[in-house]
């Protein structure tokens, strides 16, 4: 088993021991592809979310939420094009009986030449230290070279085949690659078909009398087909934003990763709407503003990348993904898109009612155009699970499993503890959680020992410990224990509230945005 594969197998297991994730209806042996949050993972989800909506709407005067249904009008996929034309390509193995999307495969497969050339830029950094010029190396070292001419030459053949629609075509370059199922170590594969990913139902309660919806395999068209609605109530001018977040559906049939791809997920989705021609400027600011949201939780710099989409959707003329450094490998967090005048074009169309845009300023109209950022939430929390996760050798021999969760998200902000549980200390110790829990998630915990209480907490991510002690009741002090240096200081109770929340408020994360 990889590394990889290893780190992956001890998130899942922390999460779940530590109630942040469990498998779905799992006393049923489970239910592939999706999951539920346990008490600390609902919390981490619900901060989270919390961030991402805070900068979305409290630090930008255009950009506005909305909570659009679930269910929508059937018609409204085949405008957005998902009916026809939301399908993965996919292809089995016919020794293993495994299912694969087919340019994930190639996708995997080009990822292990980037590996080799950062393998190699690696080696060379550390042989020739402060004198290495990385750039010059990546240029002229044959075998960087080698690798990176494999990597264009597979990139350009799935492109072109993408773009094509050309199965026949992925199928014969998975076959040249000489790529093998992980799990037969064989290339007998079938040939590619399309596969639609959207979860059809019925509504309505008698057969016949009933119309196929679906349930929506994305976020975005809720807030299309509620542009002007937003606009005039809203009063809002354009440049504008409408913000949501929300569960989505697809019927992934390759599922894996824990809850990196799962069939029920939940979206964190911002359209912002745009004069026609302005569009290459709020690709280029959105992404600095997304980059930057996702640097001030301080997790490494060199967890992040952009990567430009190799095939293009048909709307789009501008696409590039936020990628991050997962167990699995780099791979997608957040997509910021300029669609055009795709989607309310197509509504329009479909609907028969204008969705224009009349500008006083110029006094003409005009359908918008959008530049969209989609993150998942779920994802991102994954990010900052496999971020935050550390067993650390400590200098006196002993071990602990830290979560260094960014203090602002973290599940319990403070856990205070008293020493013993008599001498009135657990009742100066619920004192201070009634002065705490109005701002903060806290918790009391007064079983074992203060050291295995402390990791307990670490282990959870929760930053701050304040513990009271028989001079508690002398000197009206505690101590507080930070999680990450496990520096601890002595100070008084009156200013436990002002210390605290200074240190986990979200405030500092949308300050630097």
């Amino acid at each position: 088993m990889s590394n990889q594969e290893d780190r992956l197998k001890t998130l899942i297991g922390h999460a779940k021991e530590y109630g942040f994730v469990f498998q779905s209806s799992e006393i049923y042996d489970g239910l592939s592809a999706t999951y539920d949050y346990g008490p600390y993972g609902a919390e981490l989800k619900n901060n989270i979310r919390q961030y991402w909506w805070a900068a979305m709407t409290k630090l930008n005067e255009n950009i506005v939420g909305i909570d659009a249904a679930i269910f929508m009008h059937p018609t409204v996929w085949k405008a957005s094009g998902h009916v026809d034309a939301f399908n993965d390509p996919l292809i089995d193995n016919k020794d293993s009986k495994k299912r694969y999307r087919a340019d994930v495969l190639l996708e995997e497969h080009m990822a292990k030449y980037q590996d080799k050339i950062e393998k190699e830029t690696d080696k060379a950094k550390k042989k020739f230290g402060d004198a290495f010029n990385e750039e010059q190396f990546r240029a002229t070292n044959p075998n960087v070279l080698r690798a990176q001419e494999r990597i264009n030459g597979v990139e350009g053949r799935m492109k072109t085949a993408l773009e094509a629609n050309d199965l026949v075509g992925l199928r014969q370059l998975i076959i040249d690659e000489e790529i093998k199922c992980p799990i037969s170590g064989t290339a007998n594969w079938t040939e590619v078909r399309q596969f639609n990913l959207m979860f059809a139902t019925e509504l309505g309660s008698v057969s016949g009398e009933s119309s196929t919806i679906y349930l929506r395999p994305e976020t975005a068209q809720g807030i299309f087909v509620n542009f002007l609605n937003v606009q005039k109530s809203a009063r809002m001018k354009i440049p504008f934003g409408i913000a949501q977040t929300g569960k989505a559906f697809r019927n992934e049939i390759v599922a894996r990763q824990f809850i990196f791809r799962m069939r029920e997920f939940e979206q964190m989705e911002m359209q912002f709407f745009i004069k026609p021609g302005t569009q290459q400027e709020w690709y280029e600011h959105w992404k600095t503003k997304r980059i930057a949201w996702h640097r001030a939780l301080g997790l490494p710099a060199d967890n992040y990348r952009f990567h430009d989409h190799i095939k293009l959707a048909h709307y789009a003329d501008a696409a590039c993904d936020i990628e991050f450094r997962f167990p699995m490998g780099f791979k997608e967090l957040e997509g910021i898109h300029s669609r055009t005048d795709f989607d309310l074009g197509n509504h329009e169309k479909f609907s028969g009612k204008k969705l224009r845009y009349f500008d006083t300023e110029t006094n003409e109209s005009y359908v918008p155009y959008v530049l969209e950022t989609s993150i998942g939430l779920d994802r991102m929390f994954l990010a900052i699970l496999s971020a935050a996760y550390e067993e650390e050798k400590l200098e006196n021999g002993e071990e602990r499993v830290v979560l260094r969760i960014p203090a602002a998200l973290a599940p319990v902000k403070v856990a205070v503890l008293p020493l013993i549980k008599k001498d009135g200390l657990p009742e100066k110790a619920r004192a201070i959680i009634d002065g705490l829990k109005l701002s903060h998630n806290c918790q009391y915990d007064d079983k074992d020992s203060i050291g295995k209480r402390y990791r307990r907490q670490d282990a959870i991510g929760t930053p701050y410990c304040i513990t009271i002690d028989h001079e508690t009741l002398n000197d009206d002090a505690v101590t507080i224990r930070e999680r990450d240096s496990m520096k601890q200081e002595r100070v008084k109770i009156s200013e436990v509230e002002r210390i605290v929340g200074q240190k986990v408020d979200m405030k500092k994360l949308l300050r630097q945005l």
